[in-house]
């Protein structure tokens, strides 16, 4: 093993663990706020059983502006409101904060999106039977569109596992910044190098959980 690979290896076991801790803390906040904010957005929709046109249209521009924004710029922005919430605005805590805001409407647009795909005679039934609004929610919409959601949060993890490595390099720590310092700025390639592989393998693990969840989920 190379001697820069062996000299990095107690920060390369940090690293990972802080982008780990932004993953977790980004994805948690997507399924606990994005999740619900999804749904409210499906049921506002044109011809469901909360439609609001007026309320519906704001929560859209809302997520659209947001979901819209390039996220080293929304880093930047949110650094303020980061140094409220998190007490300092470096550090992967602090990092996770823009991870969350950024993860929130992302997951939120693709549960609606797989909610869409809910067959309507599956909803409709549920109404006739007399099903509260919560039930159908729970037992019909969630339970339908499982498969889907699962993949949809696959996605989201692979997508902002990059985010996270965009968000160390500007204080957030993590397996980003570990490839910057070393890998860029001291022209270590066998660094840059492991570094990469490390996320090609994260990718890998991740997608293979997701589809692995989703197919014992798929009961089509």
């Amino acid at each position: 093993m190379p001697e820069n690979i062996v000299a990095i290896l107690p920060e390369l076991c940090t690293a990972l663990g802080q982008t780990l801790l932004m993953l977790a803390i980004g994805l948690s906040a997507a399924v606990l706020l994005g999740g619900p904010l999804g749904i409210w957005l499906f049921l506002l929709g044109p011809g469901q059983s909360l439609a609001n046109r007026p309320l519906f249209a704001v929560v859209n521009w809302l997520v659209n502006t947001v979901r819209s924004f390039p996220f080293i710029i929304l880093l930047v922005a949110l650094v303020p409101f980061t140094r409220v919430i998190a007490g300092s605005s470096i550090g992967p805590v602090a990092a996770a904060v823009p991870l969350s805001f950024a993860a929130i409407p992302y997951f939120a647009r693709m549960v609606e999106q797989n909610l869409r795909d809910v067959p309507r005679g599956v909803i409709e039934a549920a109404h006739a039977m007399g099903a509260s609004e919560l039930q159908i929610i729970w037992r019909v919409l969630i339970v339908e569109a499982r498969s889907g959601l699962v993949l949809a949060l696959t996605v989201l993890a692979i997508s902002f596992l990059s985010y996270s490595a965009v968000a160390g390099v500007v204080g957030g720590g993590g397996i980003g910044d570990l490839a910057i310092r070393y890998g860029y700025y001291r022209f270590q390639t066998d660094v840059m190098v492991l570094t990469v592989a490390i996320l090609i393998v994260l990718v890998q693990a991740i997608q293979l959980v997701g589809n692995t969840v989703a197919r014992r989920l798929d009961k089509r």
